[in-house]
């Protein structure tokens, strides 16, 4: 890694590990070379006066769609990556349902070989499953992917695992932590077959929700569970979406007192959080997504999960399609959001309105991705990790709420669905790996994302 500069942040709040707390700290070679107060410069750093100013780690995101190789008109890992470092997520883990699929070691490191030089955060790649890649993920080096993807529910591409025997042999001889897209692929086809019967192809964007039913999530996470269970994997069931799928999760911390960690975990999204059924009509296919946006108590009920220890890990699920797509019928307008520039403040919003603290959005969205996938050095403010920060800025010079514009988004798709909507905090800087890439307007430098160590 080329040598990075030495910066100084002073007069800051650091949020880390469940507290809040006044300090200063120190980046050197790339690294968080100090933590204290009342730190003193050195000749060779830069200062910078936080003013008061939350520092977080930098977010890792454990679930995105960045669409390269085979998908590049619509997204690729440079635009990306761009606008995940605009909203503070200086990680992420992109998602093998490519073209083709990642679904072999030699694609894996494709994939790799594509990101250097490229990316502007740190990355890994997950290994997707198949019907008939069973050996490939039987000697998958664990060192080199965060884990292998299942998609039990209805995917792009040979993604669809729907042998029980491969699906078993899967739970029982994987290397890494499984993580799942848990939905039933029967129930959802007589559902849309029901429904294209009585619309054609122009269904309603409100009746997704009933389409992907939460039925079809109950019934696939409850598979996905037994299966873990049965055999001991480390399990990871991907954004769920209905408050009934909440009760067959542990609540506590991820780590416990004594070392030990949950065996079986679940995640949830921002737009979980964010929109609901009632936002489809103003919307439409632009929250449509799989598994689907449901009710106004599904949301309330994810909240309070998150901040009950009952939800491990906050991701995005950042899925870019064009407007174009987007704007067909409902049979051919794709599922997906772009999410990653904003997901961090539209957080922090939970915040803002009470139902958690700053000290739980990092938890979910830094400390969590970091532990539950064994990533190495980063995800925590610790002297000797990482120096991927984020600086959150309260207080605009204007002393008014930011509103996301579409000249603002950096995603290739160039529309977000919370265009329009406010936020009372805004990413005023974020380092990745010691350096500064962004400024709060723009970027700065070039990319050095750098490749995902797990310690394993």
């Amino acid at each position: 890694m080329p040598s990075s500069p030495r910066t100084l942040i002073v007069n800051a709040r650091l949020v880390n590990e469940g507290r809040e707390f006044d300090g200063d700290l120190r980046i050197a070679d790339g690294r968080i070379a100090e933590i204290g107060t009342g730190l003193s410069a050195r000749d060779d750093e830069t200062v910078i006066d936080a003013a008061g100013r939350r520092l977080l780690p930098g977010m890792i995101d454990d679930q995105v769609h960045f669409r390269e190789p085979g998908m590049e008109y619509k997204a690729d890992m440079a635009t990306e990556s761009a606008a995940a470092v605009a909203g503070g997520l200086t990680s992420f883990m992109d998602m093998p349902n490519t073209s083709p699929p990642t679904l072999d070691a030699a694609a894996l490191e494709d994939k790799y070989r594509r990101a250097a030089g490229r990316v502007w955060g740190n990355h890994g790649f997950y290994l997707g499953a198949s019907n008939d890649n069973l050996e490939a993920i039987r000697t998958l080096d664990p060192l080199t992917a965060p884990g292998v993807k299942v998609f039990m529910g209805a995917s792009t591409g040979n993604m669809l695992v729907d042998d029980p025997e491969i699906l078993d042999a899967i739970f029982r001889e994987v290397p890494t932590p499984i993580i799942t897209h848990c939905e039933d692929t029967p129930m959802i086809e007589a559902e849309t077959a029901r429904y294209k019967a009585k619309y054609g192809d122009d269904i309603p964007a409100a009746c997704h929700p009933d389409i992907r039913s939460r039925e079809a999530c109950i019934k696939s996470t409850r598979l996905a569970i037994e299966l873990a269970r049965r055999h001991g994997t480390r399990l990871h069931v991907l954004h769920i979406s209905t408050a009934d799928e909440l009760a067959l999760f542990e609540a506590g911390p991820l780590v416990r007192a004594d070392g030990s960690r949950k065996q079986i975990t679940a995640e949830t999204c921002i737009h979980f959080l964010r929109f609901d059924r009632r936002d489809y009509e103003t919307l439409g296919h632009l929250i449509k997504c799989n598994p689907a946006i449901k009710d106004p108590s599904d949301r309330e009920a994810l909240i309070r999960a998150v901040a009950g220890d009952v939800i491990d890990v906050l991701a995005t699920d950042h899925a870019p399609h064009t407007l174009e797509e987007k704007h067909n019928p409902y049979v051919r307008a794709p599922s997906g959001l772009p999410l990653v520039q904003f997901a961090l403040v539209a957080a922090l919003e939970l915040v803002h309105e009470g139902h958690m603290g700053t000290a739980q959005i990092v938890q979910k969205f830094a400390h969590a991705p970091a532990q539950l996938f064994d990533v190495a050095e980063r995800g925590f403010l610790r002297e000797g990790y990482f120096a991927d920060l984020v600086l959150i800025d309260d207080a605009p010079v204007d002393g008014k709420p930011f509103t996301v514009e579409r000249s603002q988004v950096l995603s290739k798709c160039g529309w977000s669905p919370f265009e329009g909507r406010s936020f009372r905090s805004r990413i005023a800087s974020t380092w990745v790996n010691g350096r500064l890439v962004w400024d709060g307007e723009r970027l700065v430098g070039e990319p050095d994302g750098q490749r995902l160590t797990f310690a394993r």
